[in-house]
């Protein structure tokens, strides 16, 4: 049952959520059609595929899925990483087109349930804030720009974003902009922008419908060349296996596993966020095998990689879904519409398909909180726009491998080149205090108070003698004592240890004595496995600072009074 909490919710399942689930799931439906459609198209597959890559992963998520209400699909946030890898590697051709997508599903769902399994659910949190809004508006941004000569009516042959840009732009001053296609893309987005913030009209449904009837009662696609989306296949996704050559595979497993990074980010979030707000706690290892067993079912019947959805899941919410049934019902409703009338959709305009890509790709952008990220931490914000560059200069896939880059670096500066002082005693002040903060400090004639504010490992450990030695030789008096102030040190590695034996041997060389205050139990078994602690001495291990001081005191003769009520 741990694995497959669908099962046990319906163990529970109360009859009274029924009805509501049922609504809820048809709400929902009206959501699920016309984005699954778009989001394939933007990820250069047919649109049939995005019902596909909603019907089964939809099932499959409700039995894996931990989530109550989680809507899991197509998303815009995945459509520049798979068009990335399909668009030059298909060749134009739809089947290979989507049997890189599926095969980039399975990568991805392979990755997730192996994560899960090993539970490494915390990985996504390595991702800094500022971090994942930079590659969410990098993403956003690539996603925006593809979508443009959709949008506008004419097709661009370029690869990456910036080309893009260059080749849309010319294609503008060479009046290849079809008019009549734009007025219907343009009133599709700001039919959705006009009515985002009502929660009773379904404001995308209402925009794609509206196009839909208008190109077909005008027959625009005849009479203005309109591009439209024609007919559906009849019928249900299969089981298949999606095959590719051996040049793909490196690119596929590259794309995958950017794939199952990104969509994990945003399941985590979102599932955390929904939880939160349900009062009950959801397991992110377990959320990350629902994810990759959803992605699995995508491959193995002709969908491609998806995620959670931050438009689909309000909107399962708010029609008052209890279950994972609401997904169910929203995957059973879209395959009746594929058995019973799959040339519902024939006149959907692909503008309007681009309308509602480039809103989801508005939504996913971060505009206010980086203003608060930029006055109170500016480096932080321009790492943010480092990886927006990153991702929009380079593309989506590298532009995400450039962002784990910064964030490995980012998590380790901190432990790099981390805090040092040296603490003196303040009047009026308890304990003991970094003497650059409070330039009135006095010390303690020959004994150095030395604090560092981080782990000891094998990225620190020169920089943490070098920090002492320069700690003794600014003294303004001979040094007898150096306690390390180790409250902040939560590990010491074998690199460290070692050279904490030759500092040692340094200090006693100049006749001082290496001594430790407050140091964690877990980290002084470290050091007796390192053998340290018996050859420091047992005895140069204190409690606290205070009781360091007071031990140096007494054992030298030193005149200090202090006024001041010492810690204990």
């Amino acid at each position: 049952m741990r694995w497959l909490p669908g099962l046990d919710m319906l163990r529970r399942y109360e009859t009274a959520w029924l009805r509501h689930d049922i609504v809820a799931g048809l709400v929902l439906t009206t959501m699920l059609v016309p984005v699954g459609v778009a989001y394939a198209v933007a990820s250069g597959v047919p649109g049939i595929y995005g019902l596909y890559a909603t019907i089964v992963p939809l099932l499959a998520y409700a039995l894996f899925g931990p989530s109550r209400i989680l809507v899991l699909g197509p998303d815009s946030s995945l459509a520049a990483i798979i068009l990335a890898v399909v668009l030059p590697l298909s060749g134009g051709d739809p089947l290979r087109a989507i049997a890189l997508a599926s095969m980039m599903a399975i990568v991805s769902g392979v990755a997730c349930i192996l994560a899960g399994i090993v539970r490494l659910g915390f990985i996504t949190e390595l991702l800094s804030k500022p971090i994942r809004y930079g590659y969410m508006n990098g993403i956003a941004l690539t996603v925006l720009i593809s979508q443009l000569p959709k949008l506008l009516g004419f097709s661009i042959d370029a690869d990456g974003p910036l080309r893009s840009v260059w080749a849309t732009g010319e294609a503008i001053l060479e009046g290849r902009t079809n008019w009549t296609t734009f007025l219907v893309g343009a009133g599709t987005l700001s039919t959705i922008f006009l009515l985002k913030g009502s929660k009773r009209l379904p404001g995308i449904l209402i925009a794609v419908v509206g196009a839909t009837v208008a190109v077909g009662a005008l027959d625009l696609g005849g009479r203005a060349g309109v591009s439209v989306l024609g007919p559906l296949p009849q019928g249900l996704p299969m089981l298949a296996i999606p095959w590719i050559t051996y040049a793909d595979i490196t690119p596929v497993l590259i794309g995958g596993c950017a794939v199952a990074l990104v969509s994990f980010a945003d399941t985590s979030v979102l599932s955390r966020a929904y939880a939160a707000r349900s009062g009950t706690y959801v397991d992110p290892n377990q959320e990350m095998v629902g994810l990759g067993a959803a992605n699995l079912a995508a491959g193995f019947f002709q969908g491609f990689p998806i995620s959670s959805s931050s438009s689909r899941t309000p909107v399962a919410e708010a029609a008052g879904a209890k279950t994972q049934v609401t997904g169910i019902v929203g995957a059973l409703a879209v395959a009746l519409l594929l058995v019973a009338a799959p040339d519902l959709l024939r006149h959907l305009p692909t503008t309007a398909l681009a309308a509602v890509v480039i809103a989801s790709a508005i939504g996913l952008i971060e505009i206010t909180d980086l203003r608060r990220i930029y006055r109170i931490q500016r480096w932080e914000f321009w790492l943010s726009m480092a990886c927006l560059v990153g991702v929009a200069a380079l593309g989506a896939i590298p532009g995400i491998g450039l962002a784990i880059v910064i964030a490995v670096i980012e998590f380790l500066w901190d432990g790099w080149r981390p805090h040092s002082a040296v603490l003196g005693r303040v009047a009026g002040v308890r304990g003991y205090h970094d003497i650059t903060r409070y330039p009135d400090a006095r010390l303690i004639p020959g004994l150095v108070l030395f604090r560092w504010d981080a782990p000891l490992f094998f990225a620190n450990a020169e920089l943490f003698q070098e920090r002492v030695l320069d700690a003794v030789s600014a003294s303004p008096t001979p040094v007898r004592w150096l306690v390390v102030a180790a409250e902040p040190v939560t590990s010491v590695d074998v690199t460290a240890a070692d050279m904490l034996a030759e500092l040692d041997e340094t200090l006693h060389a100049a006749d001082i004595e290496l001594c430790f205050a407050e140091l964690k139990d877990p980290v002084k078994d470290k050091l007796k496995r390192f053998g340290l602690f018996t050859r420091f001495g047992e005895e140069f291990f204190f409690p606290t600072i205070s009781a360091a001081v007071d031990r140096y005191l007494e054992t030298h003769a030193v005149r200090w009074t202090d006024s001041e009520e010492r810690e204990v």
